[in-house]
């Protein structure tokens, strides 16, 4: 079989992953999906957790199915959501449970010493429960880190898994890294005097490194016949996506989170600071300044509560039909913890609407729900533009979320820019295009709208 020419790219959201598969053809980049599966977190007891198990067999199976078509890769890169991890103790064994970062148990460590304005200065990052550093804390008030001799942010645990090996560790893979709430933003490097300070064990954190870079070979015996080199690539996935947007744009990330922002410096103002602006790892020394909106969680939630009895398409029908005598309709904040993980998401948006107009039908809660997320796109975008004091004329929409037509003219409406929409599958592309980096290939000369998409 001939491997060189492929690259396996493992995009995995809070909400499903897919194994899609790169190669250059007459100059263009050609992806094809090989595999797919869902992944909810689990609720045991009062815990929400990942079935990483689960996960990983699936991505087993889906490099099996790679061989089956006879294009095993050659490289593969795995990106993820960004703050959850796996412990491991000094023998190499994972530490269960692994924790979703939408689990309750950080609540009591927001409000630690030192205060938030002060790890703001440091790292940048906004007050947000499900923080790796609010994780840890948590997990050390348990007696968890006791063991721990090392801590593997989800693509790092996956990857290093596939090599069969925990042993080989040496770095932190920095996009990932960098939403953990304790990494400096200036330095680019672990806050150490912050990680002494909050009694947190220093052996957890192994330098961070920009990728792409290599950690190991897959292990023959998970994938007979498959060689591929385990790449670590921009495994935060936003990172992988905004890759692909003009470092001089305004671009939304859409998709189970909507990540609203720019790739610039560091931006550590007071102001930034109280409109909820995060800055995390991007490519080539920048930064990724947005904000994180609850995004389309809330549909897909809602969707599911009606008994998965409506196709995203048709809710988005239902949702133009309901605008129709309610395009006053009061927006309500998609940001609020009660929408984090709710045991019922219709009950919560119906209760913000207390006392007036509720939303009832399928389309009432759909059309309710896209005027609200594009009512906060266009708060981001004012805060945005206040912040930088620069205007941006128009928005870039990547990633799942770009294809949903009404949520797009309902952000043009709503901020009054010009929407350009894609590549709806920025974060694979970005994924693949990091690995032929590694390999040595440029991007392709035709561009990306050109690209062929087999899906």
């Amino acid at each position: 079989m001939e491997q060189q020419n492929y690259y396996l790219a493992i995009d995995m959201g809070a909400s499903g992953g897919r194994l899609i598969l790169g190669h250059v053809e007459d100059e263009k980049l050609i992806l094809e999906e090989v595999h797919r599966f869902t992944n909810v977190p689990l609720r045991k007891g009062d815990a929400l957790l990942w079935d990483v198990d689960r996960l990983f067999a699936e991505i087993v199976k889906g490099i099996k199915r790679c061989g089956e078509l006879g294009k095993f890769p050659a490289y593969i890169g795995i990106d993820t959501w960004g703050v959850d991890y796996v412990l491991a103790d000094k023998k190499g064994r994972p530490l269960e449970p692994a924790y979703s970062y939408r689990d309750s148990r950080t609540v009591p460590y927001l409000d630690t010493d030192p205060s938030f304005e002060e790890l703001y200065q440091i790292t940048g990052i906004a007050r947000q429960s499900f923080n790796t550093v609010y994780q840890l804390l948590a997990d050390k008030a348990a007696g968890r880190l006791e063991d721990a001799a090392a801590m593997f942010f989800l693509p790092e645990y996956f990857s290093y898994r596939l090599t069969g090996s925990f042993s080989g560790k040496t770095h932190s893979e920095y996009t990932e890294a960098s939403t953990s709430g304790l990494l400096d933003a200036q330095k680019r490097s672990w806050a150490f005097p912050l990680i002494e300070r909050l009694a947190l064990p220093a052996g957890l954190f192994d330098p961070p490194r920009a990728p792409p870079y290599a950690v190991g070979v897959l292990d023959k015996k998970l994938v007979p016949g498959c060689n591929a080199e385990i790449l670590m690539i921009a495994s935060h996935d936003t990172a992988s996506a905004v890759s692909l947007v003009d470092e001089r744009q305004l671009y939304i990330s859409s998709g189970t989170w909507s990540l609203l922002g720019i790739q610039s410096s560091p931006i550590l103002t007071e102001a930034a600071r109280n409109a909820g602006y995060t800055n995390e790892g991007a490519l080539n020394g920048k930064i990724r300044f947005l904000k994180n909106i609850m995004g389309l969680w809330i549909l897909q939630q809602t969707r599911h509560e009606l008994g998965d009895a409506y196709s995203f398409a048709e809710l988005e029908s239902l949702a133009r039909q309901a605008a129709a005598g309610n395009e006053t309709v009061r927006p309500i904040d998609v940001n609020l913890p009660r929408f984090m993980s709710p045991a019922s998401m219709i009950h919560e948006i119906k209760d913000e609407y207390r006392g007036g107009w509720t939303p009832e039908s399928p389309g009432e809660l759909a059309y309710c729900i896209y005027v609200s997320l594009a009512s906060s796109y266009k708060k981001a975008v004012e805060d945005l533009e206040g912040i930088t004091g620069i205007k941006y004329p128009a928005i870039s929409i990547i990633g799942g979320g770009s294809k949903d037509d009404y949520l797009n003219e309902l952000t043009a409406r709503y901020t009054g820019k010009e929407i350009h929409t894609g590549p709806a599958e920025a974060t694979a592309i970005g994924n693949i295009l990091l690995q032929m980096k590694h390999a040595g290939w440029e991007r392709p000369r035709r561009g990306f709208a050109e690209t062929l998409i087999k899906l």
